[in-house]
């Protein structure tokens, strides 16, 4: 991978339940799994000369560690669906702002038309961008904007 990109690596973190995509209610979600997600991340990345570091945890805790570890690691940006932790977590808000990664925040599901509690997010606050509605779609179209955001260019 040709230019200064070929070592930039972006985290995709996803939060509380998200390992269970593809079998929790499909309805609201869809069938496509968290490999779909993380296969879809890496496609999404190399077109770019990314690299993604896709990691899972329903921990908040862990979370906040893989966002400090992204700053530390140098990553050039971060992609977060930190799923309900989003509603409820300052946590994960202070520690997008105190790392000071770009970071756009991903739903697959329509936040908006869903519950009212669902409406409200800590995250969306320390991104520079969110996205909402568009199922795993969203995932490439985040990447897709952050790479826009940290100036790599799509290879030819």
């Amino acid at each position: 991978m040709p230019g200064c990109w070929m070592a930039k690596i972006i985290y995709v973190l996803n939060g509380p339940n998200l390992n269970l995509l593809g079998t929790r209610e499909p309805a609201i979600y869809g069938s496509a799994t968290l490999a779909d997600v993380e296969a879809l991340c890496h496609d999404t990345a190399a077109r770019f000369g990314l690299e993604v570091d896709c990691r899972q945890s329903n921990r908040e805790g862990e979370l906040i560690d893989f966002i400090h570890e992204a700053r530390a690691k140098s990553a050039a940006g971060l992609v977060i669906n930190a799923g309900g932790y989003s509603h409820t977590s300052i946590a994960l808000h202070d520690a997008l702002v105190a790392v000071q990664l770009p970071a756009v925040e991903v739903h697959v599901s329509n936040v908006y038309a869903r519950e009212d509690f669902r409406h409200h997010s800590f995250i969306a606050r320390a991104a520079f961008a969110s996205l909402c509605g568009f199922g795993i779609d969203g995932y490439r179209l985040a990447i897709t904007g952050l790479a826009a955001k940290i100036g790599a260019r799509a290879l030819a």
